[in-house]
């Protein structure tokens, strides 16, 4: 630790009470995988929510989780930073995986977000073909493209990545910015869809690949911009998404993300498999800058009409800290 993460003995000690008990300890090995509800943790550990509650609000006063409301749902995550949270991290480091409790932690955690998972996938595949007329029963898309059309700009860049890429239309949107375009998608009925798309726009270099979101088959440091449309409220881990884009970007590199604001519409949960009810500005803000990018601009876009379905759409565009290479500067400046 630096000196900026020193602890006096007092709040050692108080850490330390927070989290030399075996269920906060096993909360705490849990929420270092991603965020959780408290019925995501009663149903792992098989304890009652009064007493994971319990337990998760004296790791929130030591200052070792963080609690954020997303409709109806509140979710635990661990701290993003601080003394505390790093001397928590250290202690989780020494655990042994191969530990009985641990493990069995673990294997259900992996199953819960398996079931997450492959709900939203199936939804994917049954909508693949209307997907696009789906998501304007919500929000334009026309506004919402011009809008991020005029954030992004017109100056040209080499490689241009789409993660959930779906129907493929990020790609068709911008293929007069790019020289290379990559869109990666998780269900192979969206990529086909995407494909034919793109087929049918003449667009040919732009490639479909079939990939996972958290782990992509791609070089990193490689696009000048990267995208997630309405991506991220369908995942577990959202935040590893980002980490991984981040990881796709060239130095002074661009991430644009494109998302539902907070709203507490409940029943897109069962009926669209929506694991996230929005998403604040803080809270991707925190996330981006947390990876090594700069957020630039942020977008609120509320629908025309105030219907109590109504969703507004937020743009993140945040731009990578480290300077690109002198040979990226010199091509933009030609361009």
């Amino acid at each position: 630790m630096g000196d900026a993460q020193k602890l006096g003995l007092d709040d050692i000690v108080e850490i330390l009470k927070a989290a030399g008990e075996p269920t906060r300890l096993r909360l705490l090995a849990l929420l270092s995988h991603g965020d959780l509800t408290v019925t995501d943790l009663t149903d792992i550990l098989g304890q009652s929510q009064p007493r994971i509650s319990r337990h998760l609000k004296l790791l929130a006063e030591a200052g070792l989780v963080d609690r954020y409301q997303e409709g109806a749902w509140a979710f635990f995550r661990l701290s993003q930073g601080g003394a505390a949270v790093a001397l928590a991290r250290r202690l989780l480091e020494t655990a042994d995986e191969a530990d009985a409790v641990l493990a069995r932690d673990d294997e259900r955690l992996r199953v819960l977000k398996k079931v997450r998972a492959d709900k939203a996938q199936a939804y994917f595949s049954r909508n693949a073909a209307d997907w696009d007329a789906m998501r304007r029963l919500h929000v334009s898309d026309a506004e919402v493209e011009a809008k991020l059309a005029a954030m992004i700009g017109t100056e040209p860049v080499d490689a241009f990545l789409d993660l959930g890429t779906g129907t493929g239309r990020i790609l068709q949107l911008f293929e007069g910015l790019y020289q290379r375009g990559v869109g990666v998608d998780a269900s192979r009925d969206m990529l086909a869809v995407a494909r034919a798309n793109l087929d049918r726009a003449g667009i040919t270099k732009a490639s479909i690949r079939h990939g996972d979101i958290f782990n992509l088959p791609l070089e990193r440091d490689e696009f000048d911009v990267v995208t997630i449309h309405q991506v991220l409220h369908f995942l577990e881990e959202p935040e590893a998404a980002i980490v991984e884009a981040a990881r796709m970007l060239a130095p002074g590199g661009r991430l644009a993300i494109i998302d539902l604001a907070p709203h507490g519409l409940e029943h897109l949960r069962d009926d669209h498999a929506h694991i996230r009810l929005g998403f604040s500005h803080q809270i991707l803000a925190d996330w981006m800058e947390k990876v090594g990018l700069d957020v630039e601009e942020i977008v609120d876009l509320k629908p025309a009409h105030s219907a109590a379905d109504a969703l507004t759409v937020t743009i993140w565009l945040a731009r990578d800290r480290r300077e690109p290479a002198a040979g990226k500067i010199a091509v933009r400046r030609r361009s």
